[in-house]
């Protein structure tokens, strides 16, 4: 049986990555169809969470992780680097613990949420916080490169690799392509990685795979002649997509994709143009409400960002720019537990005295 994401799609990634057995067991999340919002929100589509909260860190990350360790053990580096906010370096920290490498993290300063600098800490990363945003995060990381400290972010581009894995996974779990794929954007990585992942599957080259690595040459599936229609989604407050052009002051309750200057913008647009999609912004009530009712009545726990696809699919059917009878998956990218405080608010705990009357009237059965 083969374990590691590496393995089982050896054919679609580089050669000899499986080998060194960075894996922690990652990919082969669920693909859960959503009863309940569908119907409350009167809208006619088939929908399905691809929960990447699942995997041994909690995000979607370890996909990409993964291969982007093993490259690195590779080539012979001693140190991986990275800017966060928060999965990456959740993911950075434990992969490279698993490979024997130190990991070093950047992170702007007081804005991560604790779940994930919690992750990076136990796992024996070195963390320093900058008095700036991920954008300075990242532009310092780029300083710091060099054969011998591997950056793992996006731009790495065996981190595509990785992650392009979750279209392989949705087409064998679904048994076909989906009509719309929708997903959150930050530094936009994800996306592009994606429709690397559909395009692949097809047989169709796509413009955004001016990521992939050196002259290896990605070979085909075949698995389907069809790809979806990519929909991003961003934070309002945080969308230099919807602005076109970066924005120097991102902000938003989502962490995960509070980022002014994504650095896979290139391979975004080719997913949008090339789907005919389009990356729209939700507001952080609309995606803190969505995040709230997948939990409450779905039992699906995810973090604020990673309800931002379903947010702005839920939007656009209700609008009527979505036909009806259409198969859609929106990618939930990290667990809840990430950032649990983001919910706090909601709380609706009652204190009462323990006997029998009271603790009945608190639960209406009195």
């Amino acid at each position: 049986m083969k374990n590691s994401l590496l393995e089982r799609y050896a054919e679609q990634l580089p050669e000899g990555l499986a080998d060194c057995q960075t894996s922690l067991g990652e990919g082969d999340t669920r693909l859960i169809e959503l009863v309940h919002l569908p119907k409350r929100h009167k809208v006619d589509l088939k929908i399905y969470a691809k929960f990447e909260g699942t995997n041994p860190t909690g995000s979607f990350k370890d996909r990409g992780m993964v291969a982007a360790i093993a490259q690195a053990r590779r080539q012979g580096a001693r140190a991986v680097i990275c800017a966060s906010t928060g999965n990456t370096s959740a993911a950075a920290a434990a992969y490279a613990a698993r490979a024997d490498l130190a990991c070093h993290v950047l992170l702007p300063a007081g804005k991560i949420a604790t779940g994930k600098m919690a992750q990076a800490i136990a796992h024996g990363a070195n963390i320093v916080a900058l008095r700036g945003n991920f954008d300075d995060a990242m532009a310092a990381v780029r300083r710091f490169a060099s054969n011998a400290v591997a950056v793992v972010n996006s731009i790495n581009p065996f981190r595509i690799h990785g992650q392009k894995t979750i279209a392989f996974e949705v087409i064998e779990q679904l048994g076909k392509v989906p009509d719309i794929h929708a997903l959150p954007v930050g530094n936009a990585g994800n996306i592009t990685a994606h429709w690397i992942g559909y395009s692949e599957a097809a047989g169709i080259e796509t413009a955004a795979n001016y990521v992939f690595a050196g002259d290896w040459q990605a070979k085909s599936a075949a698995w389907t002649a069809k790809r979806p229609v990519m929909i991003g989604a961003q934070a309002a407050g945080a969308a230099p997509f919807i602005a076109g052009s970066p924005i120097s002051d991102p902000e938003t309750v989502a962490t995960a994709i509070r980022i002014g200057n994504p650095q896979s913008w290139d391979g975004a647009q080719a997913a949008i143009s090339e789907s005919a999609g389009r990356i729209l912004p939700v507001t952080d009530e609309e995606l803190l409400n969505v995040q709230y009712a997948l939990a409450s009545e779905e039992g699906i726990f995810c973090e604020p960002a990673s309800s931002a696809g379903l947010a702005a699919v839920l939007a656009e059917a209700k609008a009527g720019r979505i036909e009806a009878g259409l198969t859609v998956v929106c990618t939930l990218t990290g667990n809840g537990m990430k950032d649990p405080q983001a919910l706090a608010s909601r709380a609706k705990t009652v204190e009462v005295e323990a006997t029998e009357a009271q603790i009945a009237k608190a639960l209406g059965l009195d």
